[in-house]
């Protein structure tokens, strides 16, 4: 995969001379930050940015051990987009299940939620009976995308007990924005190639039409929404079958 561009340096995010180094830390986080906005944009599809969203962010949120992120459509049972490892991918397992966690609240709330110990947590009670099958204690899961219907959360795990402090949610609330900007642009790359092939098929479906019946472009885009309309189809489905197969039927 051909990266988009490469703005990649030996010295990006470097401080200036006159720096002092009095905010070492903060320098420290906004160019690891720096480079993690230089990774995303390598990417061309939005799952290649949340497999590597999940990776990044166990590096950099302070006590984070695995990640997820989780996905949810219309208030339905959330699923996983991404996780770091099994463990991750079975703690979305685990909350479908019992249709109650800190990830579905982040989600749904649109807020921050810090868990210090699932295992006696009172807020989801069916989840926190799960917390040994799970092997991890604490989490924080952020609010991560609202693209229409769909919402998604970043959530981290670690294994024992107040492993995340304020620390951790400062940075994991900037570590989110940064992902969501990058998992934005992918989307819309995504559907432009998407709206382009969909041109592409049409264009085809139309020439085969225009040839066939000596039609001009305008009769022949009118037949395939005819011919989409009759058979309760897509006009994209249409013109697909008809440039692969040569015929218009349902």
């Amino acid at each position: 995969m051909a990266p988009r561009h490469d703005t990649t340096s030996a010295t990006a995010g470097q401080p200036s001379r006159h720096d002092t180094a009095r905010h070492a830390g903060q320098d420290h986080l906004a160019r690891e930050l720096t480079v993690l906005a230089r990774d995303l944009q390598r990417f061309t599809s939005s799952q290649e940015v949340l497999d590597h969203v999940v990776r990044a962010v166990v590096d950099l949120v302070p006590g984070a051990e695995d990640a997820t992120i989780t996905v949810a459509e219309k208030r339905r049972s959330a699923t996983s987009a991404a996780a770091s490892s099994p463990r991750a991918a079975l703690f979305d397992v685990l909350q479908a299940r019992t249709r109650q966690g800190p990830c579905l609240d982040a989600l749904f709330d649109q807020e921050t939620l810090r868990v210090d110990d699932l295992r006696t947590d009172e807020r989801w009670p069916a989840l926190a009976a799960c917390a040994d099958e799970l092997g991890a204690a604490s989490m924080v899961c952020f609010q991560l995308f609202v693209t229409g219907d769909t919402l998604g959360s970043l959530n981290v795990l670690a294994t024992a007990p107040s492993a995340f402090d304020d620390e951790s949610e400062h940075v994991g609330l900037m570590f989110a924005a940064h992902s969501a900007i990058a998992l934005a642009d992918a989307m819309e790359l995504e559907g432009v190639r998407t709206a382009l092939a969909n041109r592409d098929l049409i264009g085809q479906a139309k020439g085969i039409l225009m040839e066939r019946f000596r039609l001009t472009a305008d009769e022949a885009f009118a037949l395939l929404v005819r011919a989409s309309q009759d058979t309760n189809r897509k006009l994209r489905d249409v013109a697909s079958e008809l440039a692969h197969t040569g015929t218009l039927g349902g």
